[in-house]
């Protein structure tokens, strides 16, 4: 069964926490700091999964998330928004732009890796 993880996120503790979280409960996490390796990685890795970051620099994370979605390999692969934009209506814009679930930060390190995969086990919208 494919465990693989594709984490993309530009903050060095984030990273940190969430690859901390998953390893511990028997995924492999590729991190990658940017949308530009984010994809790179996606297409090499075949991920089971994308947790993406909307705040990235130069690619944020709706244009990642286009850009993932563009790519025939990767659409069925979930793409979780793990983000700190929780106002009105950002939930809807990531939603929009292609990914299937949503997760606000911070994370909570109880409870992550259980909504992780419930995200991903529920079927793409």
């Amino acid at each position: 069964m494919n465990k693989t993880i594709l984490l993309i996120e530009d903050n060095e503790q984030n990273r940190y926490l969430a690859t901390f979280l998953l390893e511990k409960h028997g995924y492999s996490v590729v991190p990658a700091s940017n949308g530009v390796a984010g994809i790179e990685l996606g297409l090499r890795f075949q991920p089971k999964g994308i947790l993406l970051d909307i705040q990235l620099p130069g690619l944020d994370g709706y244009e990642v998330a286009r850009a993932l979605r563009q790519n025939a390999a990767l659409n069925g692969v979930p793409i979780i928004a793990v983000t700190s934009y929780a106002m009105a209506g950002d939930r809807e814009k990531a939603m929009a732009a292609g990914c299937d679930g949503y997760i606000e930060k911070p994370i909570d390190p109880e409870t992550f890796v259980s909504e992780v995969e419930r995200l991903f086990l529920r079927e793409p919208t």
